[in-house]
């Protein structure tokens, strides 16, 4: 199973160039760390509690991306056990540097309290898809730590500094110090080099070095409707760093009538003709100023340099056309003959021996013990995990909703026990918000259907669904519509005839502005991942329960 990010040919900006649509990877992709190596174009964005940590992109012409398995793919490289919500997997900095790609990132342990616990982790592999090395682990004063590697040969870590003391500013700064390749270890000062604007919560440094100037990219204003790109310069590399008089290189702030919103969080990249480009997050709400179901999307947009120095966008606002570099032009059909952007179709048959590309895994890597691919073939069958709101050891297999109008469907065998087992599909966002269809048995053990709604940690019926399920192989479908969702199952020979699952849901409680906590006296909190639609297995009892999935379908309307 695997699906291509496209953009559209079509557009008003330059009739003789190709066009870049954004968001160029739509759904759950935030914080976007962009390299390129040659040709080829890199993207890692970040992943929190989801495995494969740090899911990766490939390009060779900032038009068309192509996942790639993810980079943290076992417990060697991650542990995402008991990880709490938004948690996990923060801001990953990807760098090519002495032969050597370095994979640097942060595993956030809580962000309750003004407490963060980011502890610091570096992989380096000679290729893009491994092997990466046993981590090494690094300083944990603060997340969304960077790697720059200057033109003496040296290699600094940057990161945002957290100070957790009641009353003092949470955002410190952004410090450096410099890491010894060799040793594999920070060696020398730390330096704060950089404490940001009067937007606050400076964070996401990442280090430049261009016409003799060194400059500094951060976020600021928060991850949210103010969120902003601010760069600041300095000849020398300890400062001290200006910020751009102009202002912000980016924000929607100011602008709610614009499609993407919370433009921040941005990466340079130059193409081999000299040409830039700033890789940063966006958010698509279903409303103005609304919830964004889709979650924290990744964009692109053009930069061109002043006279003296300070890179611009057009406007300062985030465009969801952008022209693609010179080289290509209007007639180009992407990567590999792709052809421009169309409904996504994917269908997983599950012939292969591993999950498909666009397949994540909550909390714990797709291992055979419970993602099993060889026991029966063409299938893929779950072995049942713990409650929905454990933390450990959950089943589900799952991917990024990415369109506002799409549908997920499964084929399914499954045969319950007892009512302590649970198969079917799922809508998630976290263990406080989620809906799974399923099949289940009564008391008396007959097999049924039934629907549950998690609604900020509580858990409810929905009425109407329960209904006796005769065959053991079914389908089940749910539908994103915007800001409804809807379930259906079939359950005739041919599993064509759909019959509504219950009445129609709200969709947006899958979102990060509905899962943001608020406690006075603190920051507000929000959720950082997005929507998924995937199979879900419960074995509450442990009883050796799975369910065998023929097949899984994700269609954008």
């Amino acid at each position: 199973m695997s699906a291509e990010t496209t953009a559209t040919t079509s557009g008003t900006r330059d009739a003789g160039r190709a066009q870049i649509h954004n968001p160029v990877l739509p759904g759950f992709h935030p914080d976007p760390s962009i390299l390129r190596v040659g040709t080829d174009y890199y993207i890692a964005t970040s992943t929190f509690e989801w495995f494969p940590g740090v899911r990766l992109h490939h390009s060779t012409d900032l038009v068309t991306w192509r996942p790639l398995r993810g980079a943290l793919t076992e417990t060697r490289l991650l542990d995402l056990t008991g990880t709490g919500d938004s948690c996990g997997v923060w801001a990953p900095n990807l760098t090519y540097a002495h032969g050597q790609f370095h994979l640097l990132y942060t595993n956030v342990a809580t962000f309750a309290g003004g407490y963060w616990d980011p502890q610091n982790y570096l992989v380096t592999a000679p290729r893009i898809d491994g092997p990466w090395s046993d981590p090494v682990v690094l300083h944990g004063r603060g997340f969304d730590a960077s790697l720059f590697h200057d033109d003496d040969g040296t290699t600094w870590m940057l990161s945002m500094i957290a100070d957790s003391r009641p009353g003092r500013d949470r955002f410190a700064g952004i410090s450096i110090q410099q890491y010894d390749r060799e040793a594999r270890r920070l060696v020398g000062p730390e330096r704060m080099i950089f404490q940001g604007t009067s937007a606050g919560m400076t964070e996401a440094p990442n280090l430049y070095r261009k016409d003799g100037w060194y400059l500094l990219v951060t976020a600021e204003g928060g991850t949210n409707w103010e969120h902003q790109v601010t760069v600041a310069r300095s000849s020398t590399l300890h400062g001290p760093y200006l910020a751009d008089p102009h202002g912000p290189l980016l924000s929607s702030y100011g602008n709610p009538e614009l499609v993407l919103q919370k433009a921040g969080h941005g990466s340079l990249v130059s193409t081999p003709a000299g040409e830039w480009y700033l890789a940063h997050l966006v958010g698509r709400p279903y409303t103005t100023r609304g919830r964004c179901v889709l979650g924290r999307e990744t964009a692109l947009q053009e930069v061109h340099w002043t006279e003296d120095g300070w890179p611009r966008i057009r406007g300062g606002v985030p465009a969801e056309v952008v022209d693609a570099p010179t080289s290509l032009t209007s007639g180009w059909q992407g990567e590999a003959g792709a052809s421009p952007a169309e409904p996504v179709d994917d269908v997983d048959d599950f012939d292969s021996a591993e999950l498909g590309v666009d397949w994540a895994t909550l909390r714990r890597p797709a291992t055979p013990d419970w993602v099993d691919l060889a026991s029966r073939p063409s299938h893929l069958r779950i072995h049942g995990g713990r409650s929905p709101m454990n933390r450990h050891r959950p089943s589900l297999v799952a991917r990024r909703v990415t369109a506002r109008r799409c549908t997920f469907e499964t084929v399914m065998e499954f045969t319950p026990r007892n009512y302590r087992q649970l198969a079917g599909i799922g809508a998630y966002y976290n263990t406080r918000n989620w809906y799974h269809l399923h099949v289940t048995a009564e008391d008396d053990g007959t097999p049924v259907l039934g629907l549950l709604a998690c609604d900020t940690g509580t858990v409810s019926v929905v009425p109407g669904v329960r209904t006796e399920v005769r065959d053991p192989r079914i389908g089940l479908r749910v539908t994103f519509d915007g800001p409804s969702l809807t379930f259906a199952y079939a359950v005739d020979p041919a599993l064509a005839h759909w019959q509504a699952a219950g009445p129609v849901l709200d969709a947006t409680t899958l979102s990060d502005e509905y899962a943001a906590t608020k406690i006075e006296g603190e920051p507000e909190v929000w959720g950082f991942t997005g929507a998924f639609a995937g199979l879900w297995v419960q074995d509450l009892g442990a009883e050796g329960g799975y369910a065998d999935f023929d097949s899984a379908t994700y269609r954008t309307l």
